[in-house]
């Protein structure tokens, strides 16, 4: 015991305690820096994950959006009875209206699938002469569907109208003749029409407010369809070119 009092035991045991208190700070320091490093990269991926997520469902979005329009425009002008006046109603930058007489046959006096049954409810696949049924007079265009201040692709069917895509800040038509030429608005014929190019800008729901979008998106021909908005919004443009098999017949 008293060889543990001497000064010479002192000495070291002070000297050891005092090493032992430096490798404490320098492990905490590294600690701190190591969760640090880890804690940045969570949050990095995180928010990767996020933003990608966000892009795909973007995507998803805009695809199913002109596949829906694509689907219904090639039938723009369906008229087989030649009665219905089917066609292009209205070919603005912005808005569409088209006809087509593809229902009907169930209530039109008609024995249409020559069974002996007139009038039956298997027979409204046969087209009545009139473009008053249900997807024979629709219209695309874009509005505040819900009221939350950003625009979305709207469907209207003979008057009843509904959403189609969220966030939509850009729905443009070009319309073309029977040589692929652009017609220029307004559009003196509409019976010249034959094709129409469709352009979609979507966006992303949130914001990332580390991106600022300055992006000034065009149509095939160079037309500006929606200006830099300089916003930290995320967004995406598609195009279709659809060609109305039923126009010009």
């Amino acid at each position: 015991m008293e060889l543990m009092n001497t000064p010479f035991v002192k000495t070291i045991m002070n000297n050891r305690s005092g090493f032992t208190l430096v490798e404490m700070l320098i492990a905490m320091t590294l600690g701190s820096l190591v969760m640090t490093a880890v804690y940045s990269s969570y949050l990095s991926q995180q928010k990767t994950y996020i933003v990608q997520n966000q892009m795909a469902g973007m995507r998803q979005n805009i695809r199913a959006a002109l596949y829906y329009m694509e689907r219904e425009l090639r039938m723009a002008g369906c008229d087989p009875t030649g009665n219905a006046g089917a066609g292009i109603e209205v070919a603005q930058a912005n808005t569409i209206q088209f006809t087509m007489d593809i229902t009907g046959g169930e209530s039109d006096g008609k024995d249409n699938d020559s069974d002996g049954t007139v009038d039956e409810a298997a027979e409204d696949i046969y087209p009545d002469g009139k473009t008053t049924g249900t997807d024979e007079d629709i219209t695309y265009a874009i509005n505040d569907n819900n009221g939350d201040g950003d625009t979305d692709l709207e469907r209207t069917d003979n008057g009843v109208t509904r959403l189609i895509a969220e966030n939509i800040d850009a729905l443009d038509f070009v319309y073309l003749d029977k040589n692929s030429a652009v017609l220029p608005f307004p559009i003196a014929d509409l019976s010249d029409i034959r094709a129409v190019q469709v352009t979609v800008v979507a966006r992303t729901e949130q914001m990332d407010n580390d991106y600022t979008n300055s992006v000034e998106y065009k149509n095939k021909q160079g037309t500006t369809i929606l200006t830099a908005q300089n916003d930290h919004f995320r967004r995406i443009m598609m195009t279709t070119h659809i060609k109305c098999r039923n126009l010009g017949l």
